[in-house]
C-alpha cells in the first residue's frame, strides 16, 4: 500500500464523509488518518499590490467622513 492523500470537503452538516477503494490485497489492514484544513495558496507579492491598490478609493458612500485625527504629543527638545 503506497501514501495517499486526498482532498474532500467537509458537508454542511459538519460531517466528512469519504469512501476510499483500496482493493482485495489491502484488505484487513490498519492505516492512519490525519486530517488537516487546506489552507488558501498565499498571495504573490505582485497579487498582495493589486488587491492593495484596488481598495484605494473604493468607498463609494458620500455620509463617509475621517473624523478628526487628535494632536500630537508634544515633547521636550532633545539636547
Amino acid at each position: 500500500m503506497s501514501r495517499m492523500i486526498l482532498t474532500a470537503r467537509i458537508g454542511a452538516n459538519g460531517v466528512l464523509q469519504l469512501a476510499v477503494p483500496m482493493g482485495p490485497a489491502d484488505a484487513n489492514r490498519e492505516v492512519r488518518l490525519t486530517i488537516e484544513p487546506v489552507s488558501p495558496p498565499a498571495m504573490t507579492p505582485e497579487e498582495w499590490r493589486n488587491f492593495v491598490l484596488a481598495t484605494a478609493g473604493s468607498i463609494t458612500d458620500p455620509s463617509f467622513e475621517r473624523h478628526e485625527q487628535g494632536e500630537y504629543e508634544r515633547r521636550e527638545e532633545l539636547a
